[in-house]
This record gives C-alpha cells, sequence and structure tokens, in this order.
C-alpha cells in the first residue's frame, strides 16, 4: 500500500488536469519570473494564467521550497 501525497505536491494532478501544462513547465515558469515573493507569485498566476488561488498556492510553495532544499 502506497501513502498518499500530501501538501502542495497532492493538487499536482489537478493542477495539470486544469491548466493544461505539466507541473514541471508551471514551476520553469515561476523560476523565470522576475518576481521573488511567494504572493507576488501567486498574484502573478493567478492574473496572468487564470490560475486559482489554491493551486497558484501550491505550485509557488512547492516550487519556492525545492529550490531551498526543502
Amino acid at each position: 500500500m502506497t501513502d498518499a501525497v500530501k501538501g502542495p505536491a497532492s493538487y499536482f494532478p489537478s493542477i495539470e488536469q486544469k491548466y493544461g501544462r505539466p507541473v514541471a513547465e508551471w514551476k520553469d515558469l515561476i523560476r523565470a519570473s522576475p518576481l521573488t515573493k511567494h504572493m507576488e507569485l501567486v498574484a502573478w498566476l493567478k492574473s496572468e494564467h487564470a490560475m486559482g488561488h489554491g493551486h497558484a498556492n501550491a505550485l509557488v510553495a512547492h516550487t519556492l521550497a525545492e529550490d531551498k532544499g526543502e
């Protein structure tokens, strides 16, 4: 039996399905953005890519944590 994915990554399947891009592509977009603060990036995903708050927040949180080695 496998453990269920928890935290921000639990949103990834629905993000890929709803927005039509793989998570890796979203992470590349976040990393390429000149914005660096969490909520600025969330607002950018919401305004520029019509992403819902929860999905944007999950992607940004996971990407920033990954970049910090967490």
